[in-house]
């Protein structure tokens, strides 16, 4: 093992121009070329450099969360895997006495995201809660706004308690 890593360390080394001197700095040109060639060469690629760090000597080279950095910085919409690019649809809110579900639709009616108060983790009596469909509301609007979705016309069916908040949460949150 000891071996292995001295060996590594001359791998990440940077090279030189071919014919140059270990010893002699990286501007020298080689004693073969001629003056004029290296001088021009370098003056191209400065301009849309960047600066390099130095770790002991050696360039560092980026990581890949400085290239993720990078890359996160110009994007700000986030689009679904398979989006679907529906700008209009119908929101179907079912309020049971149970459970509230939240299923989004294109004008088509098929799905494009749902949620439940299952789904969102609440067991048991909180399924029905008024809090729940809140929740479950966002957790669909979200889905459904990564595929492009901008506004719904909405459906309410059931008794529940999940009806009014529903509603407030999907215009809540922009839909």
């Amino acid at each position: 093992m000891a071996e292995e890593k001295p060996a590594q360390k001359k791998e990440k080394a940077p090279k030189g121009p071919k014919g140059a001197k270990p010893g002699a700095p990286e501007g020298a040109a080689p004693a073969g070329a001629p003056a004029a060639a290296p001088a021009a060469a370098p003056a191209a690629p400065a301009a849309d450099a960047k600066p390099v760090e130095l770790v002991g000597g050696v360039a560092k080279q980026p990581t890949a969360e400085d290239l993720l950095k990078e890359e996160l910085g110009a994007v700000k919409v986030r689009k679904a895997k398979g989006s679907k690019n529906v700008t209009s649809g119908f929101a179907n809110v079912l309020a049971s006495f149970n459970n509230t579900i939240v299923s989004i639709t294109d004008p088509k009616g098929q799905v494009i995201a749902w949620s439940s108060a299952g789904k969102c983790n609440f067991r048991g009596s909180r399924k029905s809660t008024a809090y729940a469909a809140q929740i479950v509301a966002q957790d669909a609007a979200r889905n459904a706004m990564s595929h492009g979705l901008k506004d719904v016309v909405i459906r309410v069916s059931g008794p529940g308690l999940g009806r009014d908040s529903a509603i407030r949460a999907l215009q809540a949150i922009g839909l």
